[in-house]
């Protein structure tokens, strides 16, 4: 009876408050995602603390962390939210026109930068009630435990060797090419190996700890290594850094592209030999047979598709 009079205090807005507190790490932070006041984030989780007998979140430094019970309430949280979305989704049957479905993308942004615009604007064309949101792919983020929480639907990005335990399809290939600015020495004279590898470089932030990125995986089973001496984790302000210094950016051909009409650099050959860039879309096996999941990757694939044709 106890624990039927504990289910019964339980409610879908409480669960939804438990995962973005302990996810957020913060209530202000908490309440701002949910678009709630503070002191109503506040009073959601006493009540949840009670119901719990545990503070779920306590305070360490200038910030929050969530206790043990806390940090295992995250998964079963996510799953339950996700769940009760596609329970009442997929037994009415997903209606992209009139469906309030909240879709969730994590990507970086060095496929395209217009990529994530065409992929919104499609979403809201076709599915005008539904919500989108944009998650980057940063280095404090786990987008393995993300997409088996239900934080995110799909992410998007390349790996040369994607997690074989996610689903996934290939949304384009590209050719790995250089950036410089139209000044730099490498423009005139060309390059050779040892050259490119002693330039300045400016790769993106890794987007996982410990993470290097294809192109210095690659090297590194070259045995090589480039001399790397500015990182961003902003990709699309890249460009305007090469166009006015020596760095130098390697990259797919596909993103370089799209500035050489409007900044003073040029595309240069690499001289070290690299594989196509692949580029993958990732998904975990509990939306596998989402009808509404299944739409999304449709809409990833047909915008990378399109954005592949006008090359």
């Amino acid at each position: 009876m106890r624990d039927q009079a504990l289910f019964d205090k339980i409610d879908l807005h409480l669960i939804r408050v438990l995962h973005t507190v302990l996810t957020e790490r913060s209530v202000s932070r908490a309440g701002v995602r949910l678009g709630m006041h503070q002191p109503a984030v506040s009073s959601a989780l006493k009540r949840l603390r009670e119901l719990a007998g545990d503070p779920l979140l306590v305070r360490s430094g200038a910030g929050m962390v969530p206790t043990d019970a806390g940090l295992r309430m995250i998964e079963p949280s996510a799953s339950i939210l996700r769940a009760a979305e596609m329970l009442f989704s997929e037994a009415r049957g997903f209606e992209p026109q009139t469906s309030n479905i909240t879709f969730r993308v994590a990507a970086a942004d060095y496929l395209d930068p217009l990529f994530l615009p065409r992929l919104v604007s499609q979403i809201k064309q076709l599915a005008p009630q539904s919500q989108v949101e944009i998650h980057p792919l940063s280095a404090d983020s786990d987008y393995q435990a993300r997409l088996a929480q239900g934080d995110v639907d799909v992410v998007v990005g390349n790996w040369l060797k994607p997690p074989g335990e996610l689903h996934m399809g290939q949304l384009l290939a590209d050719q790995i090419v250089c950036l410089v600015a139209n000044d730099h020495p490498a423009a005139k004279r060309g390059w050779t190996q040892e050259s490119w590898l002693e330039c300045e470089h400016v790769a993106p932030t890794p987007t996982h700890p410990g993470g290097r990125g294809v192109i210095d995986e690659h090297l590194e089973e070259l045995g090589l290594r480039r001399n790397i001496t500015a990182r961003c984790p902003h990709f699309g302000v890249i460009p305007q850094m090469v166009a006015s210094s020596l760095l130098v950016l390697t990259t797919g051909r596909q993103f370089c592209d799209r500035f050489t009409d409007r900044l003073p650099v040029k595309i240069l050959e690499c001289p070290v030999d690299f594989p196509q860039l692949l580029y993958y879309q990732l998904w975990h096996e509990r939306t596998h047979t989402s009808v509404s999941a299944r739409w999304l990757r449709e809409r990833v694939k047909a915008v990378a598709a399109g954005l592949a044709q006008e090359r």
